[in-house]
């Protein structure tokens, strides 16, 4: 396997952290947000990047579970002090952690994986699906330059905040129904441009995000076929393959985030493997989602 160019986000370099939960809030049906005191990982933390979490008190599940960094929060000083985590309950580990009470300890390893690129352009648009959108927030945030994320001398090699990198920031976000969209708020508040569909029609349109997406960026370039435009995207398998498949059609630049399940998080286990291009066109190679990737070109994806 070839070496990973992200070496600085190899599990040498992060951050293992005792602490506790300090909130938690439901935010959609079965969906939770817990803020969590971590100022190493809050300091160092780029858009795109996820922790491994566990119940300290519980020796089930082992193994601790990614999730996806919902945003930083700083103290009264404005030094970045706890981490948001947004999560569906729906297994061993997150079932008992929305149960869980405030002050209830937790274990933290971080912030891994490679996290999103910000080459700039005139228009990110996000399509998100499920539980899709949570790395999604401090994306936007730093696309539209409303802060700086990650370490000083990260922030010194990919510029984020002062002026941003993209002049507007939309979301297509899509679920099964209206109670199960989650964080809504958040990116309206944010300044995006929010694009609901559901399978049933409950709220915006009904449908499935890959249209929604398609319909409006089809409308736009054909008035402007000079925009500069970009796609991420993170959500269920089948959607995310749709949506890299038509930017590629477009020859619209499209990264995706991995949701393959992850075991150690850390790049031993090699459980979490996907199939992917070293350069488009190319013979593929396992890679390790949680180093290599999350995040990977959407033209390198073998799916």
């Amino acid at each position: 396997m070839s070496a990973s160019p992200h070496a600085a986000h190899y599990a040498d370099h992060i951050a293992c952290v005792e602490s506790r939960l300090e909130q938690i809030v439901e935010v959609a049906r079965d969906t939770f947000r817990i803020r969590i005191p971590a100022p190493d990982i809050a300091a160092r933390a780029i858009p795109g990047q996820f922790v491994m979490i566990r119940l300290t008190d519980r020796n089930a599940p082992l193994i601790g579970r990614a999730l996806a960094i919902w945003d930083v929060i700083d103290d009264q000083s404005g030094v970045p002090h706890a981490i948001d985590l947004v999560f569906v309950k729906k297994g061993a580990l997150t079932t008992p952690l929305s149960q869980a009470a405030v002050g209830t300890g937790v274990s933290l390893w971080g912030p891994l994986g490679n996290g999103f690129s910000n080459e700039s352009c005139d228009r990110l648009v996000i399509a998100a699906g499920g539980v899709g959108q949570t790395p999604m927030l401090m994306l936007a945030r730093a696309a539209l330059g409303q802060r700086n994320y990650g370490e000083p001398q990260a922030s010194q090699a990919s510029p984020r905040g002062e002026n941003g990198w993209a002049k507007s920031v939309r979301i297509v976000y899509g679920a099964r129904t209206a109670d199960l969209l989650a964080g809504v708020d958040d990116f309206r508040a944010a300044g995006l441009d929010v694009r609901l569909c559901t399978d049933d029609g409950s709220v915006g349109e009904q449908g499935y995000v890959p249209d929604q997406l398609f319909l409006g960026l089809d409308e736009e370039l054909s008035r402007d076929p000079a925009q500069r435009i970009r796609v991420v995207t993170c959500g269920p398998e089948i959607m995310m393959r749709k949506v890299a498949e038509g930017c590629q059609a477009r020859g619209i630049p499209c990264e995706v985030s991995m949701e393959t399940p992850m075991a150690c998080g850390i790049g031993i286990c090699f459980s979490c493997v996907a199939m992917v291009r070293e350069t488009a066109g190319e013979p593929w190679d396992y890679k390790r989602t949680c180093v290599e990737g999350p995040v990977f070109d959407g033209t390198r994806i073998v799916w």
